[in-house]
């Protein structure tokens, strides 16, 4: 289905957003993913993003939902895998593992086949299966010594099914060829091997914090102490005495003024009555 340019442009600024922000912060990935569904839902790629945002929130019934229709959209058997993830996702690992026994994951490629076999595995796991799951992920894909990109995860998955199974020498075997696989850090496969080898890893932030502190102490200000009245120097007294003469001064000075007002009333009252005697006079 085409767009007009200017609702294209705006659908694909949320889609883009969509990507960048699924895995670092998938409810702001989620609420972009509404959006460009509300400008365009019959656009299949809409859909397949919007499926992605709720499968990654584990909205797992949103999210089948658009798989489902970006596959009718589509005529496209790639989500099948993750369509049956969200089958486990929604409690239903038996569906999960019919899917795994339908024709479309012979249509899928290599990646699509290894990722419809995590997730079988998975589905076993959920319904306490754990030897069949193990069973599941042996595969001459899990065999090979060659490293693709699925590789990683695959081994892991292994490797984790074996320790649950309580078959830790090998599930530390697996554990470390994911490791050795995982280039782009997609597992915490080191981890896993480190803490199967009781190594304990110690943050280095918290070792500094200890001379860090002693530093700051060393270097900071001895505490400021209110001095005590004895111990007051002898230039602040001096200060303090001068400000009591200031303060008499000004006393002072506000007595000669009251002498100075006294003295003019008492002239104009006797002008007064000057004016008044000279007036009776003169009548």
């Amino acid at each position: 289905m085409s767009l007009p340019r200017t609702l294209a442009i705006d659908v694909a600024r949320n889609l883009v957003m969509v990507a960048q922000l699924i895995d670092e912060d998938p409810e702001k990935a989620y609420g972009y993913s509404r959006v460009a569904l509300r400008l365009a839902s019959r656009v299949a790629a809409v859909r397949e993003a919007a499926g992605f945002a709720a499968y990654a929130t584990q909205k797992y019934s949103e999210a089948l939902a658009e798989f489902r229709a970006a596959r009718r959209m589509t005529g496209s058997v790639e989500l099948w895998p993750v369509m049956a993830d969200c089958e486990r996702g929604l409690g239903r690992p038996e569906r999960a593992l019919a899917m795994a026994g339908e024709p479309e994951v012979q249509k899928l490629d290599k990646a699509g086949q290894v990722e419809m076999r995590l997730v079988a595995a998975g589905a076993r796991r959920d319904m306490d299966q754990l030897d069949a799951a193990i069973v599941t992920l042996q595969s001459p894909e899990l065999a090979s010594s060659s490293v693709q990109p699925w590789t990683a995860r695959l081994r892991y998955a292994y490797a984790d099914a074996l320790l649950a199974a309580g078959r830790d020498d090998e599930a530390r075997s697996w554990f470390a060829k994911a490791a050795e696989s995982d280039k782009d850090g997609v597992t915490d496969a080191s981890d896993r091997l480190a803490e199967l080898d009781g190594v304990e890893f110690v943050d280095a932030m918290v070792e500094d914090e200890a001379p860090q502190a002693e530093a700051a102490a060393e270097a900071a200000p001895e505490p400021v102490v209110a001095p005590e009245e004895d111990d007051l120097t002898d230039e602040v007294v001096a200060d303090l005495d001068l400000d009591e003469d200031d303060d008499e001064d000004e006393d002072d000075e506000a007595g000669e003024d009251d002498d100075v007002v006294a003295a003019s009333e008492e002239e104009k009252e006797s002008e007064k009555a000057s004016d008044s005697k000279e007036g009776s006079d003169k009548e």
